[in-house]
């Protein structure tokens, strides 16, 4: 999603403003980037404080922007912030919050005025179902579908924001997929 003040500038073009002391410049990424860093948050588990850890983000992002390796995508770049201040922030609690407001997060909500009330009811079982199984993925493949379905990156931006090859996520999508299916296919008659 684009800021409308800045329409099509390059995120590149942006922290090289931001690099040269223009505030508005980083302030239009933190606009460009906040509801992806907040999904990402929530994904994660920062669940309430997700917005605290946004902020705490976007802070630690602004210091090290002169460590921004040029050519390199922001986006990616910021995501792995955001990832690392999230588990920071679950181990500070001393523990490992419970994934909340996934659907809310992931799905956009159903128009309650055209939809079946049945249909919503099994199509909210349905989701609920699938998230429980992919909450139980081990680290690594629910890290990867993450990322891939539910926050809708790339294969490139999530191998950058999880700081993997992307032949990686792309043998770890596959066996995530593959448990999936299996475990569907075990829970039918």
């Amino acid at each position: 999603m684009r800021d409308p003040d800045i329409g099509e500038t390059a995120d590149t073009t942006l922290v090289a403003a931001a690099l040269g002391g223009d505030p508005a410049a980083y302030g239009h990424l933190v606009r460009r980037h906040a509801p992806m860093a907040k999904r990402m948050a929530v994904l994660w588990g920062a669940g309430t404080d997700a917005d605290d850890v946004v902020q705490e983000a976007f802070v630690r992002a602004h210091a090290a922007l002169s460590r921004f390796r040029e050519g390199e995508e922001f986006r990616p770049w910021l995501l792995t912030i955001v990832r690392n201040v999230t588990r920071n922030s679950l181990r500070a609690r001393g523990r490992r919050a419970a994934r909340e407001a996934y659907a809310a997060a992931t799905w956009p909500v159903t128009d309650l005025s055209t939809a079946d009330p049945a249909d919503s009811a099994i199509e909210e079982v349905r989701r609920d179902q699938l998230l429980a199984r992919v909450r139980r993925l081990p680290e690594g493949l629910r890290e990867v579908v993450t990322c891939r379905y539910l926050l809708e990156l790339t294969e490139a931006e999530t191998a950058a924001t999880l700081g993997l090859r992307p032949g990686t996520v792309k043998s770890r999508l596959h066996r995530a997929l593959h448990r999936l299916r299996t475990e569907v296919a075990d829970d039918r008659p």
